[in-house]
């Protein structure tokens, strides 16, 4: 009983802490000054890994998510306020490497692009099956053909059997 209870328990600690963010940031990268490390913390969640692509830069470990942590923090260090930090990192990396772009004639592709595509294969979905289950209405009664109609030979022989009860297997 106990050590089911230490099981579960040990189990629910795991399954929270999968849950919780990893981040990346390694000790050598942090600030000395927490305020400023805290700030660095709250640009990096804006910025998207170009590398990982659904992770912010925090929470990357690609190598390229490291340097633009880094920078982030060359930048506060500088003196740079948050928007000036985005804004020099939109400047390098397009406004992709936003994790919400702005809305605007560049950033359509992101904004409406998955729609878009869900819509197409729906719609490429839809044309398949309907294409599909119309096939098979008439090809289904096209592919086999009727049968011949039997010749009066046949049909006296028929007859006589079906009369008589006389068949090969009586």
């Amino acid at each position: 009983m106990i050590r089911t209870a230490r099981a579960l328990a040990l189990a629910a600690v795991v399954a929270v802490a999968a849950g919780l963010p990893a981040h990346a940031v390694q000790p050598d990268e942090m600030l000395a000054d927490p305020a400023l490390e805290a700030r660095a913390r709250e640009v990096s969640k804006e910025l998207r890994c170009v590398v990982c692509q659904n992770e912010n830069i925090d929470e990357s470990n690609a190598e390229l998510a490291r340097d633009m942590r880094l920078i982030v923090r060359d930048r506060i260090v500088k003196g740079d306020s948050n928007d000036e930090i985005l804004e020099f990192m939109v400047a390098r990396y397009g406004d992709y490497v936003l994790l919400e772009p702005p809305f605007k004639a560049s950033t359509y592709a992101l904004w409406f692009g998955p729609v878009l595509f869900l819509l197409l294969a729906g719609g490429v979905a839809f044309a398949f099956y309907r294409n599909r289950s119309a096939a098979a209405g008439t090809s289904g009664a096209a592919a086999v053909p009727p049968p011949a109609d039997l010749t009066p030979e046949e049909r006296r022989r028929l007859d006589a059997l079906l009369r008589d009860g006389d068949g090969p297997n009586t």
